[in-house]
């Protein structure tokens, strides 16, 4: 297994000589491994994209290298590891609703849309419709490596990035591996990929099944006759293909489709996920001579649901509302990174996505017939151009960036339309086109001097409202929340300084940043069970993030933390919130990990988490207590090529509180959870 470690390291490609077939070729990304103590660096690799610039670096960085711990594992569990990245909800891609898997840093929160850019192999990943991540999607994936830079960027991988971007790289499979396991609750998970040399070209097909019983996900002592086990299904299948055209160039091609069953435990309540994603690119990519990547992609989405009402007492249950929200995102990027001397300081690019979508609702049931019918939804466009401009060399002690970036955004006519089902028209809305000009950028310095390094950045961004946000009311219980198509651009300013030590077996990282979002975003009380999406006038955030890692022997300690101190700002319908710390963001985070790092027949790890407490509702009325959980596994290498592995998750059985509705109702987050399986690889 990789260890995770904090990449203090410039991104940089090897000076080595260029292979003769180009299209074994790869992005690389260099981390040190601790395996080989004769060996200072690995390589990840990962696909689709011109060779890593060093701009990075000037802010707070961690790559996650060790993206399979043991069988079973998960992708948005991963994450949780690097203190600081939160997701919405505290649950998994496995019980969680789909729509609340929004991914954020740095105490930007405000509702589910993500703040944070999640893109694979720099296409954007978040929902077209509603901004949330489908992390089950990259069960049709191969991934090498997930590079985690905090804070806003200089748009060169697209508007969006207000607390960050979370890049995921694919890798190309040489080869074949295999694994299968069974869990906790009738639990199976089956992965598979293969690949190898096609022609002049290489291709790799990967895929993923899982399933399980699931557990019940209100807690002991409040269920009711209706409650029961959430059962989850869940699988993908993709097929990448990439081909030499040319000398130092190549055309690569990827097809994925995911499917995703979940439910939430009673009846009514069942939710679906399709997707399918398809893209096309031409990357030319020789050393010391301009290079250029041309990509074009889509992205379709058909997302179900149920959604119940439970009465009091939980002895009974009727569906609320049925919802299908069909959604497209269509997008294109160019990036030309001119020869000047023998380097490629300079990125200039250009970039377009569109977004379209709607949501097709029926409500008021009257047992399970529907009364009325809702449909709503609009589209969006975003066309940006970008520039960069990065100095120094692997030899200079001294680097800095400067990035910048302009979008044009439209907002197309947006509808929201109500009716009695066969009979009238209670609501018939169309919502004006908007259009508008919004910039981004960041100015950032690296000082190296042996095994130490001082950085500080300063950044803009800004996120376009979703069309979830804008259009789509939504009731929760008694709760009415509703949509508001004024909604305004999110803009951040910020900046962060950090150190970062690394020597030896030892390294060290610090970093202190202070967030200023204007018009957050967020759910906002306006009466009892009566919201509304609104601007905020700002969230202010600001903390500090702490890793480090020691290697003793044959294995890695590992240890993040983050404080975070976010409040909001707020004056008119809105004034009860000032002050008061975003829903979903906890003050405290962290985790410590050991892992073993030797080539030996036995391996294994072992990670504490631990979340604070925080609100769930934006009044601070409803608050979700602190957590402490245990995953741990163990790894028996019975041959060069044959494995058995056992993994534990939440290990303690702690009670890990994921919501709580306003009637005092608390769901869990994963309970305990063991593994057994094995794994084939040649």
């Amino acid at each position: 297994m990789i260890p995770l470690l904090t990449v203090t390291a410039l991104l940089v490609l090897p000076a080595a000589a260029e292979a003769q077939d180009v299209v074994s070729e790869e992005p690389e990304i260099l981390i040190a491994d601790r395996r080989r103590p004769d060996r200072q660096e690995i390589v990840v690799t990962g696909s689709g994209a011109l060779r890593p610039t060093k701009s990075d670096s000037v802010q707070g960085v961690a790559l996650i290298g060790d993206l399979d711990p043991g069988v079973g594992a998960r992708i948005e569990n991963c994450l949780r590891d690097e203190a600081g990245i939160v997701q919405f909800r505290r649950s998994d891609g496995r019980s969680a609703h789909p729509t609340s898997q929004g991914v954020t840093l740095r105490g930007l929160g405000g509702n589910a849309s993500s703040r944070a850019l999640v893109t694979l192999d720099g296409i954007p990943q978040a929902d077209p419709f509603g901004g949330w991540v489908a992390w089950s999607a990259y069960d049709a994936i191969n991934l090498g490596g997930i590079l985690v830079t905090r804070g806003g960027g200089s748009g060169t991988d697209g508007p969006g990035a207000l607390a960050g971007t979370i890049g995921l790289f694919s890798t190309m499979t040489d080869g074949a591996e295999a694994s299968l396991a069974y869990g906790s609750r009738g639990s199976w998970d089956a992965s598979a990929s293969a690949g190898g040399r096609l022609g002049h070209g290489q291709v790799a097909l990967d895929g993923r099944y899982s399933r399980g019983d699931g557990f019940i996900p209100v807690s002991q002592g409040q269920r009711g006759l209706v409650d029961r086990a959430a059962p989850y299904e869940q699988g993908g299948l993709g097929v990448r293909l990439r081909f030499d055209a040319g000398v130092d160039s190549r055309i690569e091609a990827s097809l994925r489709g995911f499917a995703d069953r979940r439910d939430r435990g009673t009846d009514f309540s069942a939710s679906k996920t399709d997707g399918v994603d398809a893209s096309l690119r031409f990357v030319h990519d020789p050393v010391g001579a301009t290079q250029w990547l041309a990509l074009a992609y889509v992205q379709v989405r058909d997302f179900e649901s149920g959604f119940a009402s439970v009465a009091a007492g939980r002895n009974s249950v009727a569906p609320a509302l049925f919802q299908r929200v069909p959604a497209t995102g269509l997008g294109a990027r160019f990036e030309l990174r001119p020869a000047i001397g023998d380097a490629n300081p300079l990125r200039v690019g250009a970039d377009w996505r569109r977004t379209t979508g709607r949501t097709e609702e029926d409500f008021f049931f009257s047992g399970v017939t529907p009364g009325r019918h809702r449909i709503a939804g609009g589209s969006s466009d975003t066309v940006g151009v970008f520039a960069e401009w990065e100095s120094g060399d692997p030899g200079n002690s001294l680097l800095w960036t400067l990035g910048g970036r302009l979008d044009r955004w439209w907002l197309g006519d947006g509808y929201r339309l109500e009716r009695n089902i066969g009979g009238t028209t209670i609501t018939d809305l169309g919502f004006r086109a908007r259009q508008g000009w919004e910039g981004s950028g960041r100015v950032g310095v690296r000082w190296t001097s042996d095994a130490l390094s001082l950085r500080a950045a300063a950044y803009r961004g800004w996120r376009l409202p979703t069309l979830n946000e804008l259009y789509r009311p939504f009731r929760v219980g008694a709760a009415v929340t509703n949509a508001n198509e004024a909604l305004v651009p999110e803009r951040l300013w910020g900046g962060e300084m950090g150190a970062d030590w690394n020597s030896g077996d030892t390294k060290l990282s610090t970093t202190l940043f202070a967030n200023h979002l204007a018009n957050a975003i967020a759910n906002v009380t306006l009466a009892p069970n009566l919201n509304q999406r609104q601007n905020l006038d700002a969230i202010d955030s600001m903390g500090v993030e702490v890793s480090a890692e020691q290697r003793i022997g044959p294995a890695t300690l590992r240890a993040t933390y983050a404080f975070t101190d976010a409040k909001v700002d707020a004056s008119g319908a809105a004034v009860r919130l000032d002050g008061r710390r975003p829903a979903q963001i906890a003050k405290h985070g962290g985790s410590v990990s050991l892992r073993s790092n030797s080539d030996g027949r036995f391996g294994g790890f072992a990670t504490l988490r631990y979340v604070g407490k925080q609100n769930e509702d934006d009044l601070g009325l409803l608050v979700l207590d602190d957590a402490l959980t245990l995953d741990a596994g163990l790894t028996w290498r019975l041959a060069d090529a044959i494995s058995i592995e056992a993994r534990g998750e939440n290990l303690f059985d702690e009670l890990v509180p994921s919501a709580i509705s306003s009637a005092g109702i608390v769901e869990r987050a994963t309970p305990r959870t063991l593994w057994i399986g094995a794994r084939v690889s040649f």
